[in-house]
Formats: structure tokens, sequence, C-alpha cells
């Protein structure tokens, strides 16, 4: 009998119904569930895991409606930075990219990372390099841009004295899934936070911090205000908690939003365990996610009290 999960995320942050409008609501939904369409296609005829999170994590890349790939947000310079981790629960590889400004799906980059480079973690110009090296496809700074985003920064520049993240939407996007071989992978892609400068670059691509898979515990993927999950190292210390404290992977990612809403942070994260289970949580007031099983229709919700 054939046994799979998925879950995946396409931020958390201020999103209610009152926000919200029908519009973006509608293409929320609709861009979670084209998402979750191509990773349960891969799981139900017996690929990986890893293939599943990557072809998710594309479909929202490619998706305007989310901040990872097209519909990035801007830099304070104007710019658009596009940070993305996958990580093999099975062999424990994981590759990981930052700093993307022509990368068309920085999620395949970071897959071409991890299999084709002796490296974890690649960065800017040298990441781009290895990019066109690898066929991987490239496309225009302008490809990644749309209106809003733009909006957005003008919103945050007119206002320099507001708290950086006042109303903020986290949009990062993310999978994780177990395979019908009970091996279990994370991918996670963002364009970051409006506004940032320095080269700034949140837990997204960090293994350990906003992304970790390990088939002896669970896969996770995080969203939210990167600095916090840093800290915390949250990815890996739910899946820790999960191996070695024996919890459940839903009181261990219940436990650290808790822990990370104690220290003052906002996020949620996704979970799936090699046994099938999975989940998320989060302490803002909506979270685009999603899920489905080998047994179950697609559950699709954006706000809390769904």
């Amino acid at each position: 009998m054939t046994s799979w999960t998925l879950v995946i995320h396409g931020g958390s942050g201020s999103m209610t119904r009152d926000i919200l409008s029908s519009q973006d609501d509608a293409a929320g939904r609709a861009g979670l569930a084209a998402a979750l369409a191509a990773g349960a296609a891969i799981l139900r005829e017996g690929g990986s895991a890893t293939d599943a999170v990557q072809a998710a994590v594309e479909v929202l890349e490619d998706d305007p409606a989310f901040n990872a790939g097209r519909g990035s947000v801007f830099t304070a310079e104007g710019h658009i930075e596009c940070d993305a981790a996958i990580m093999d629960g099975k062999t424990m590889d994981a590759g990981a990219v930052a700093g993307l400004r022509t990368t068309r799906h920085p999620v395949a980059l970071a897959r071409a990372v991890m299999a084709d480079s002796p490296h974890v973690f690649l960065t800017g110009a040298g990441a781009e390099g290895f990019a066109r090296e690898r066929g991987i496809e490239a496309v225009a700074p302008s490809w990644f841009e749309t209106a809003e985003r733009r909006r957005q920064l003008d919103e945050i520049l007119a206002r320099p004295d507001a708290p950086f993240d006042s109303g903020m939407k986290y949009g990062t996007v993310g999978a994780v899934a177990v395979d019908n071989d009970g091996h279990v992978a994370a991918a996670t892609s963002t364009g970051g936070l409006t506004g940032k400068k320095w080269g700034r670059v949140g837990d997204s691509p960090l293994i350990g911090a906003g992304t970790y898979a390990d088939d002896r515990a669970a896969a996770v993927s995080c969203t939210g205000a990167g600095e916090y999950f840093i800290r915390l190292g949250v990815a890996h210390e739910i899946c820790a908690r999960a191996r070695l404290g024996e919890w459940s992977i839903e009181d261990a990612a219940d436990t650290l939003i808790d822990e990370l809403g104690d220290m003052g942070g906002k996020g949620g994260v996704i979970v799936v365990s090699p046994d099938g289970s999975g989940g998320w949580a989060f302490n803002t007031p909506g979270m685009y996610r999603a899920m489905q099983t080998h047994d179950s229709d697609p559950e699709i919700a954006i706000y809390g009290d769904e």
C-alpha cells in the first residue's frame, strides 16, 4: 500500500478576512492548489519526496501571489534578491542559495548545488555563475517584478520610522513531504523582506534554521521573522526534539512557535514525519497552507480560524 503526505505553505502574516481582498484570497488558494497538485502527482506515482517538494515550490516561485521567484519583494535599493534551500532526509544532503537576481527557479539551483557541487551554500554572482554552468534557466531581473511589490516598497520607504515588520506578511514559500518509501524532504524559497538592506539574508536558505529534513525525525520548512528562526534554529530544533526527546512533531512545532513568540518573533512552520503525520503551527493571524495525503483530499486554508 502506498502512503505519502505533502504539506506546503505560502507564507504567514497579517492575513485576515477584513484585510485580504476576495481576489487575493482566491489567487492564494488557487496557487496553493496548483502547487499541491504538482507535488502530489509525483508522490502518487511513487516519486521521491525531494522531487515532490521541488516541484511544489517551483509552482509557487512562478506565482506572483507569493513572495518567492516572480512576485518577490524589493530590497531598499530597488532590486530583487531570492534565496532558497532544499534538503533530503534520507541522505541528509542539502543545497542552498542566496542573493539571486536572474535564476528563475531558486529552488532548482539549490537542488543543483546539493546534487552537483561539493558545497552546501552558494551566494550572489558565484551562485548565478554555477547556475549558468549547470544550465539552470535564467531570466531578466524584470521578470521577477510586479507593480504591487513596487508599491509596497514605496510605502515602506515613505515611512522610514515605522516598525520594520509592521503589518508584515512573511511571504516565504515551502514544502515538506514523505514519500512511499518513508523518506522525508523539505524545500523553502523566498524573496526576503520588503526594503531589506545590506545584503540581509533570513532563515529560509539556512539549513537548520528555516529548512531541515532528517529521516530519523521530520522535515520542516519555516516562514516568518527570520532573525528569530535563526537564533532558535527552529527547523533543526523541531527535528531534534522529535528524534531525541520523543516528542510528536505536532507538539515540537507548537512548542517552538510558542518559544518564538516569547522572544517576540512571528511566523509559522510546516512539518511532516516519516510515519506520514503532518501539519503546521503559526502565531500570526493567517498562514497560506495546504496538505494532502495518499488517502485524503486537498486541505487548503489561509486564516487562523480555518
